[in-house]
Order: C-alpha cells, then structure tokens, then sequence
C-alpha cells in the first residue's frame, strides 16, 4: 500500500483520497510532518495519552500510520542527525514488523547531506531512558539501534485496525551520551518546552549546563534531519509500506 502523502495511494486503478496519520511525541516533530494528506497527532511524550488520542482516530479515515520523529541511539555506530528506518518495532513480547521500501533517488532528494540511512530495528518504551547504562542493556537485550516512546503503540493500533505501518526516526541523543533528566522532564502536556522549568532546573544545579547545551546542540541537529525526512512523507510512488503484522518475540 502506498503511503506517499504527495500523491494518492493506489490499488490497480481506483484511488484514495484519505490522509496518512503521522504519530508524533513532540511539537516540534509535528510542526514538521504537518501538511496537506497528512493527520497528526502529538503525545507530548505521554504514552498513556497517545493512546487516548488513537482511541479517537477512526481508522476507516487514514490509509496508514507512520511514526515520525526524533529518538535515542542505542547502536553506538549512529550519530545525533542519523536517520533510522524501522524494519520492526519491539516491546517486552511483542514485535511488529515494518514494511518500508526506499529507492536511492528518495535518499539522495532528502537534503540529509552526508547524514546515514540505516534501517534497523526500534524498541519503544513507557519511560524516557536516558542514561548510557540503560541504553547499553536495551541493546544487548532487544538488537535494537534506536528507543522511542511512540512507535511501538502506533505500530500496535496499526496492527489491531488492520492498517500499512512504518516508522521513521532520527537520532538525538547518541548510545554513547546521556540525556539529562531536565531535559526529559521539562516537556509539557502539549508538547513544547518549558522554558521557566529548563531555567529553573539549571540555577539549581548549574553543573548540568554543559550537558544541556550538549543536548541542545544534538536536538536541533536532528530536527534539520527531519526537515530533510519529510520527503520520505511525501515520495509518492518511491514510499511504499507493506501491511503489518504482529508476531511472536525471538528468544
């Protein structure tokens, strides 16, 4: 099934009109994906009320389900702006595959520059993990190369509504460094950053500055990845997702 949000998706000669729906965690990624064949949604990091805002989406009105935004590196080979394509989505049991078929001319008319494409696994998470440790263990735990806190409940409703899904994720913070717990606590109901909480936080414990500024830098970083990406949104015939299905966890 084509998801290409450019063109309408086609089966032999009929058409259809609907929207994609993009599943997004922050305002930023949403900004983003926004635009005309596109419906999205954005958890504001909250897994409890993605899937309060996926109990309300009808699937009879999308074609599709694409997760869509920023993640943390597991795989220590990948760098903040490095672009994964899902090839499965795990979590505890549970594993969705992915279909997502990318042609060079798409990579290349992205704008990523020397940016990596890599597909790969994503394992998704309730909690925001963000200490080198704990990437570590997900790692050697599940084989995945990148965590998100969004993929694995889009992945789940597109499997229970019988819809195409695929998931596209660019790193932010790499395996080899921590994300600062300001900087995961400081995100609001609606998505954005707070500002006063992030300052606050800082008077309190200066010391954290220097991460900040680290992970400000890999934030925006991966954002213009993203930018880039959303021609992957909008490849027409070039973005093809197969139907997914859940099965059984690889002991």
């Amino acid at each position: 099934m084509n998801l290409g949000a450019g063109t309408a998706a086609s089966v032999g000669t009929s058409f259809d009109p609907r929207p994609v729906l993009i599943v997004t965690g922050l305002v930023q990624e949403a900004r983003i994906a926004r635009g005309p064949g596109m419906t999205v949604i954005c958890s504001s990091s909250d897994p409890r009320q993605l899937r309060s805002l996926l109990a309300g989406i009808d699937p009879l009105t999308v074609r599709g389900v694409i997760s869509f935004g920023i993640a943390g590196g597991l795989d220590p080979t990948l760098k903040s702006g490095d672009v994964v394509v899902a090839t499965e989505v795990m979590a505890g049991a549970s594993r969705w595959l992915a279909g997502l078929a990318l042609s060079e001319e798409l990579i290349a008319g992205t704008g990523l520059g020397r940016r990596r494409v890599v597909q790969g696994g994503l394992v998704g998470v309730e909690e925001v993990i963000g200490a080198q440790g704990g990437k570590a263990a997900l790692r050697s735990e599940t084989g995945a190369v990148a965590v998100d806190m969004e993929s694995h409940i889009a992945a789940d409703y597109a499997a229970a509504t019988g819809l195409p899904f695929a998931a596209l994720r660019v790193i932010s913070d790499p395996a080899g460094r921590a994300l600062p717990a300001l900087a995961a606590n400081a995100i609001k109901p609606d998505g954005n950053i707070d500002l006063r909480k992030l300052l606050r936080g800082l008077a309190r414990n200066p010391l954290t500055l220097r991460a900040m500024v680290s992970t400000g830098l890999d934030f925006n970083r991966a954002l213009r990845s993203l930018r880039g990406c959303r021609g992957f949104l909008l490849g027409g015939e070039s973005l093809v997702v197969e139907d997914a299905g859940e099965v059984p966890a690889i002991a």
